[in-house]
């Protein structure tokens, strides 16, 4: 799975680099170097205005989403914390990830992210989880293949309302290979620029055509290095959480 990732650059750059044609200054988030589940987070994705005449085309837009998927259906915003990944196997089958994998899909800008490894401690003979950061070699940004959806709040009335609707997303997940797969079973998948159009366009509906679109992230181009514990709590945060400790 993918449970922590480090999401620090301002949303001036992440407009740039996707092409952002909206973005809403007032929406803001605060770099983070410990993104954990049912934070909200920097989303690209592209959807038409809401009122705007038939035909009129989709915009690319960047704004916050809570991490955690709530299919529309849900009784309760809670299976949100639970539904942090979707499996690339299952994910155009599941009844909460198969509508989204249609319509409603995104792309979640990263640094890298975490993975834990069992380890025994020499001095103690004890196991314990040594975190790693895993990035891309380059030191490029992430684009992790992701799924949004919309949830209806039925104690308010109003759906002009913006407190009615809650918007969460979910990260894509495969096979770890490379340095990843050293380190844990899973990993998230990734889009490369000449992909990004075809992953976000809401018409764009052939199940098969997109999954062939992800990939490894940073084309498998991973480094990892182990760092503190710290980051196993979600109320430590800063660029110090990335810093190499010594190998286990």
């Amino acid at each position: 799975m993918c449970g922590r990732y480090a999401s620090s650059r301002s949303p001036e750059d992440l407009a740039q680099l996707f092409q952002v044609v909206e973005w809403h200054p007032e929406e803001t988030l605060a770099p983070s170097w410990n993104v954990a589940p049912t934070d909200e987070v920097w989303a690209v994705l592209e959807r038409t205005p809401r009122g705007a005449d038939e035909g009129e085309p989709v915009r690319r837009r960047l704004r916050p989403l809570r991490w955690g998927l709530v299919p529309s259906w849900a009784k309760d915003v809670k299976i949100g914390a639970r539904l942090i990944n979707a499996r690339v196997e299952t994910v155009h089958e599941k009844p909460a990830f198969r509508r989204a994998f249609v319509k409603r899909r995104c792309l979640l800008p990263a640094d890298g992210f975490y993975e834990w490894d069992q380890v025994e401690d020499k001095k103690s003979g004890k196991v314990r989880k040594q975190p790693y950061f895993i990035h891309p070699e380059d030191g490029q940004v992430l684009a992790l293949a992701g799924l949004y959806e919309f949830w209806r709040d039925p104690e308010i009335k109003d759906s002009d309302d913006p407190a009615a609707w809650l918007l969460t997303c979910t990260i894509i997940t495969t096979e770890a290979t490379d340095a990843a797969g050293r380190i844990h079973p899973r990993m998230p998948l990734a889009l490369t620029p000449e992909h990004y159009d075809a992953w976000l366009d809401p018409h764009h509906e052939d199940t098969d055509d997109l999954r062939a679109l992800l990939a490894p992230p940073a084309d498998g181009h991973l480094d990892a290095r182990p760092v503190s514990p710290a980051v196993n709590s979600v109320r430590n945060n800063g660029p110090q959480l990335l810093d190499e400790v010594p190998a286990p």
